[in-house]
């Protein structure tokens, strides 16, 4: 059940707003005097605080409140607080809620509005826990993932991120073929480097192969191999990808560009592990983990005749989906401080652009930006003009309205921790508001 502490000498005031809080299910505490009610504080769960601004001892100052409230929150930081007052108070009540009370409300109050006002609290208290719980779980996870598994190093924040690696680990151990999708340049080789290095054949070879990067004559002679005049210019047999990665991992990226012929060499081994070099007729037989990647759209692929539905299947057993950098907008700063190294640092205009640009280029682009500046840079600061990007995305984040830390905190916290919603209350991009929490110092 919801808790309210009514703090307040006045025995008919503790009485009146017991009543009132009763009315509406929210279970009222009272307490006389200051010290009453911290120590109430101390030994009871209290969803807010409703403390008078003076005491029996001095009653024209408001001191006992001021420093009653100032305990409170030495205490009890994230306890919401209503300060009672009279109209001689007014100013140092106002002077509190700039130092954090929730609100002030003049005696005699009205009813209403001091409902209205502590169930929007108790709203966001709620909330707040919510959240908070939330972020718990979230870095326990990531703590027992980097615990448990090799990260090969990837650098990240985000959930999106966070989710990828956790199924990436998941099935790494398990001997079934991965299909890895997601945008150029967003780190899919990252992931299938993850999945060799948790499986159980770690210790033996990862071959990667980019069939995007191969002319279609020549990747069946890459993946199989190919005796010595099998095609002009094989003057002598050579060892295909298939058999370098024997008991080990083979990483096939851009796997949508794999011509039809090559497509049904490759869903025999993934059927049989039995393949023959070109120009041979000896068969072969290895035992390889297939990871393939692609930022194709292998069902649209399927409809035009351009890739084997079997193969299809065959190699998404296990689907990865690593999402595009603009959908993981915590990631961009970390990334972008680890690029950089101690080469330099960032300004703040240069991270509220980092933070505004959509990245079409993904973590790839972030790089390249990030090398770039490092080179422009002479001062060690980095600023816009060294990142080189669209001018845009600087304009757009100078006209962006500056919401203060209360207001980030209380959007946060209605919006039970979900940044965009948070951040379409407060009239930001979901990347700006993220740059207000990091110059805040608040944690998502």
């Amino acid at each position: 059940m919801r808790s309210v502490l009514i703090i307040d000498d006045q025995p008919a005031v503790r009485e009146a707003l017991s009543l009132l809080l009763s009315l509406r299910e929210i279970r009222p505490l009272t307490a006389a005097m200051p010290d009453e009610g911290l120590a109430t504080l101390a030994r009871e769960r209290v969803d807010a605080v409703i403390a008078d601004m003076n005491f029996s001892a001095d009653t024209t100052s408001g001191a006992e409140g001021v420093a009653l409230f100032h305990a409170i929150r030495q205490r009890h930081p994230d306890l919401p607080v209503i300060l009672l007052t009279g109209w001689t108070h007014l100013e140092t009540a106002v002077e509190l809620v700039k130092a954090g009370a929730a609100d002030y409300l003049a005696k005699p109050w009205d009813d209403a509005k001091l409902l209205a006002t502590i169930e929007n609290l108790l709203e966001l208290a709620e909330n707040a826990r919510v959240a908070e719980t939330a972020r718990v779980g979230r870095r326990r996870r990531r703590e027992a993932l980097e615990r448990e598994y090799d990260l090969r190093g990837i650098v990240f924040a985000s959930d999106g991120m966070l989710g990828t690696l956790e199924l990436a680990c998941r099935v790494a151990r398990a001997p079934v073929p991965v299909l890895i999708t997601g945008p150029n340049g967003a780190g899919k080789e990252r992931i299938a480097e993850i999945v060799h290095a948790n499986s159980a054949v770690r210790d033996k070879p990862l071959i990667n192969v980019n069939c995007g990067a191969l002319p279609g004559e020549l990747i069946e002679a890459e993946l199989f191999g190919a005796e010595a005049g099998a095609f002009t210019g094989a003057t002598r047999a050579r060892e295909g990808r298939f058999e370098a990665a024997d008991g080990g991992t083979l990483f096939l990226d851009e796997i949508g560009n794999l011509p039809l012929p090559g497509q049904m060499k490759l869903l025999r081994v993934l059927e049989s592990g039995e393949f023959e070099r070109l120009g041979s007729t000896r068969t072969r037989r290895v035992t390889v983990r297939v990871v393939s990647a692609t930022n194709a759209d292998l069902s649209a692929l399927i409809r035009d005749g351009k890739f084997r539905e079997d193969l299809y299947y065959r190699l998404n057993t296990i689907q990865i989906a690593l999402p595009p950098l603009v959908e993981r907008g915590e990631d961009v700063l970390p990334l972008a401080e680890h690029f950089l190294g101690d080469a330099a640092v960032l300004s703040e205009a240069a991270r509220d652009v980092l933070l505004a640009y959509p990245w079409p280029g993904n973590v790839r682009e972030l790089k390249n930006a990030i090398e770039r500046a490092k080179l422009l840079c002479t001062d060690g600061e980095i600023d816009v003009a060294h990142l080189g990007l669209p001018a845009l995305a600087a304009s757009a984040s100078r006209n962006l309205d500056e919401p203060s830390r209360e207001a980030v905190e209380r959007a946060l916290a209605k919006a039970g921790g979900v940044v965009s919603r948070a951040a379409l209350a407060l009239g930001l991009s979901r990347q700006a508001l993220y740059r207000r929490m990091q110059r805040y110092g608040i944690s998502e």
